[in-house]
């Protein structure tokens, strides 16, 4: 009876150790896969190790704010507080112990954000050697990622700042019809573009349609050669980034059910239809370059048949044709006031683009895709305003900002945090010397993060990129080392 025992007790052991030794060896497969074979165990190999600096409170009191909600406030108070901020208001009550600013006579607004950038990946000076925005080597590299081309000592950066610019998407460029991804920035100084990553904010992935491909590849012999090779290339990636999306899904639904044969061999990684994958997913968000109506139309018609959206069109010069198509899909579009005629597809652009869209209910932005006018894109979105008034359309100003701010926010979806004066949402503001849409006016304090990042009144406060600390003069260069 014992003996028996004992070898039903054996029996369980040996159970026991053979369902230990299985539940191992499947933990050693996910430890294995951990280590870069599965796009899932680490969605985020380069995470964003941006710290902003304590804040504090403080207020800024008796300016003009234009909220980028929509609304205008006269008389105004923002109140920032451990760099959120924590009210916006006509003549609010400071707190106790508030640092008071001011502004009187000024107009505040959020931070701009310029949602088209080349900043970093194409950087000062114009030089061969920081010429590394396009990937001109085949028409899909959506395995390329815009940061690791991006040159944090990029001096373009410190001039946007004075321009009132606090966030940047910095994207590869047009050459392809897929270019690779582009990153969301916070316009601070860093060592690494790790550390200027905003945190949260999702992927894009540039895409371009008309003629930059065709003319990239079929003049080299290759395909696209033609508009009709575009569509026929965005859809062959998109069929593979299918298949692999579907080979990866069956895996992780086999792992799922704890099989104890495990889920097999994982399908083999391929960063570029991770990338694609991804945006099918939902988690990655399209930036599409197209310039004409009808290629645009022809994009939103390739999203709906493959089950993405595109989050905006890029330039999209003839955007005032379809705003009825852009405002039923949610489509955004980022463009100039005066770009245009400089190619054939750019041929047909109105200066009231931007306005005309606004007013038919969809998405407008006004970006920069250029080292200087990121200095000056409240200039830029006041005359696309000029324009649409010109033709009879009521644009206030309170309306003009948020194609600057909030749109921009919303078109690579960070309105949650930023893009705005509400409550909750990252202190990221510009204090005007006056209105910001006078040719007149420049940015007095640029905060981020409630942090004082720029002050007019005070030069060798603000930030230089170390590359020309040689240019800074000594005694700036000395406030460097301290």
């Amino acid at each position: 009876m014992v003996a028996g025992l004992a070898l039903v007790l054996a029996g369980c052991a040996t159970g026991q150790a053979t369902k230990q030794s299985t539940d191992k060896n499947r933990d050693d497969d996910k430890a294995a896969l951990a280590q870069g074979l599965d796009p899932a165990a680490n969605r985020d190999p380069f995470p964003s190790r941006y710290k902003p600096a304590p804040s504090g409170l403080f207020a800024l009191t008796g300016a003009t704010v234009l909220t980028g909600t929509g609304q205008r406030i006269d008389n105004g108070t923002v109140i920032v507080r451990d760099g959120r901020i924590e009210a916006v208001g006509a003549a609010l009550p400071v707190p106790a112990g508030a640092t008071v600013v001011n502004a009187t006579g000024r107009y505040i607004t959020p931070g701009i954000i310029d949602m088209h950038s080349h900043l970093g990946v194409y950087a000062s000076p114009a030089v061969e050697a920081h010429s590394d925005g396009n990937e001109a080597t085949a028409p899909n590299t959506a395995e390329v990622w815009a940061e690791h081309s991006v040159w944090p000592q990029d001096p373009g950066f410190e001039r946007a700042l004075r321009g009132g610019v606090t966030t940047l998407k910095i994207l590869p460029g047009s050459a392809n019809l897929f270019g690779g991804r582009s990153v969301t920035l916070k316009n601070v100084p860093a060592r690494n573009v790790q550390e200027m990553k905003f945190p949260g904010a999702p992927y894009g992935l540039k895409m371009a349609c008309g003629e930059n491909p065709k003319r990239v590849y079929g003049g080299k012999g290759r395909a696209p050669a033609s508009r009709m090779s575009n569509v026929a290339g965005y859809r062959a990636a998109w069929i593979e980034a299918a298949e692999y999306r579907r080979k990866w899904d069956a895996y992780y639904e086999k792992q799922k059910k704890g099989d104890d044969k495990g889920p097999g061999d994982p399908p083999k990684r391929d960063l570029q239809l991770d990338t694609l994958a991804d945006v099918l997913r939902g988690e990655i968000l399209i930036q599409n370059h197209c310039y004409r109506a009808d290629e645009m139309s022809v994009m939103l018609d390739i999203a709906k048949e493959f089950g993405y959206s595109i989050r905006a069109f890029h330039h999209a010069t003839e955007a005032y044709k379809i705003g009825d198509l852009l405002k039923e899909s949610g489509t955004c579009i980022a463009t100039w006031a005066h770009w245009w005629g400089f190619k054939m597809e750019a041929y047909d652009g109105v200066p009231a683009n931007a306005a005309i869209v606004h007013h038919k209910g969809a998405c407008a932005v006004i970006h920069s895709d250029d080292e200087t006018l990121i200095q000056h894109l409240t200039k830029e979105t006041a005359q696309a305003m000029a324009e649409g008034r010109y033709l009879g359309l009521d644009i206030k100003d309170e309306d003009a900002i948020t194609w600057i701010t909030a749109n921009p926010a919303k078109a690579i979806g960070i309105q949650d945090k930023t893009g705005t004066l509400e409550p909750g949402k990252m202190a990221d503001i510009v204090v005007w010397s006056g209105n910001p849409f006078s040719i007149y006016t420049l940015a007095d304090l640029v905060y981020i993060d409630g942090v004082l990042m720029h002050d007019r009144a005070n030069p060798p406060a603000q930030p230089r990129s170390d590359f020309e600390l040689g240019q800074s003069g000594p005694e700036i260069f000395k406030a460097g080392v301290k």
